[in-house]
């Protein structure tokens, strides 16, 4: 595939400050809205429900940093295709997957371990859900349909041929630009709700929240780099 122009060195470390920064304050904010000593007494399959939601904290952490590491040592060095040629993607888009589908199983699994810890009735829950899960449901069909799961994974930082084909106007795309970071993460949310669970609840907040830290730290940068035309201007319109 064709590979991306040559671009700074310096460009690897673009907006990790703040990611760092930004990921910091938020599990601050984690720690100081979980009930610890609530979760030690509780244990699921023999695991205290502290260690799933240290799990399931962990996992969109590992997930966003590997994007950020895979995408930039790409970008900026060529370093997936020159170890692994023209395997590179297919096996970088494996492990993204793999810790994608991490995310809410470890969320479902700290659910389940922390089940009933909000009041919520059972009516409650079900409309939640079905709000929640009604925009995600078709931010999900929109990727499959319009977007594509390669290009949701970030094909564009390996294949050059990527930055002369149109934004995806269909779908939920014709709405909005971000809308996987609006409108699939409210699955994470549903997710939490339907088990009553308040630990997956800070959780899903934190995961939604992350995200946008992705977007703005990591994501936008590389856009403004993959997508901008020969004027060297960014190509609006995403």
């Amino acid at each position: 595939m064709p590979k991306m122009p040559s671009i700074p060195t310096r460009f690897f470390f673009k907006g990790q400050a703040v990611h760092l920064l930004a990921l910091i304050v938020l599990l601050v904010g984690v720690f100081l809205l979980g009930d610890f000593n609530q979760l030690r007494e509780r244990q699921f399959v023999g695991v205290g429900v502290h260690i799933w939601f240290a799990v399931s904290l962990a996992v969109p952490v590992v997930h966003q940093v590997y994007v950020w590491l895979a995408w930039r040592s790409e970008l900026c060095f060529g370093a997936v295709s020159k170890r692994f040629g023209s395997s590179a993607f297919v096996l970088y888009q494996i492990v993204f997957f793999v810790l994608f589908l991490a995310r809410p199983v470890s969320l479902t699994l700290l659910t389940i371990a922390d089940h009933d810890s909000l009041e919520l009735s059972i009516p409650v829950r079900v409309v939640i859900c079905v709000a929640l899960g009604i925009p995600a449901a078709y931010t999900f069909y929109s990727v499959i349909r319009y977007f594509g799961m390669a290009r949701a994974a970030g094909i564009d930082h390996f294949d050059q041929s990527y930055q002369r084909q149109p934004f995806v106007k269909k779908g939920i795309f014709k709405y909005t630009r971000n809308s996987i970071y609006s409108f699939a993460f409210l699955t994470f949310w549903a997710i939490a709700v339907s088990g009553a669970s308040w630990a997956a609840l800070v959780v899903a907040a934190f995961s939604h929240a992350y995200i946008w830290v992705h977007y703005f730290c990591t994501e936008r940068p590389d856009m403004e780099v993959i997508y901008r035309d020969v004027t060297g201007r960014f190509k609006t319109g995403h």
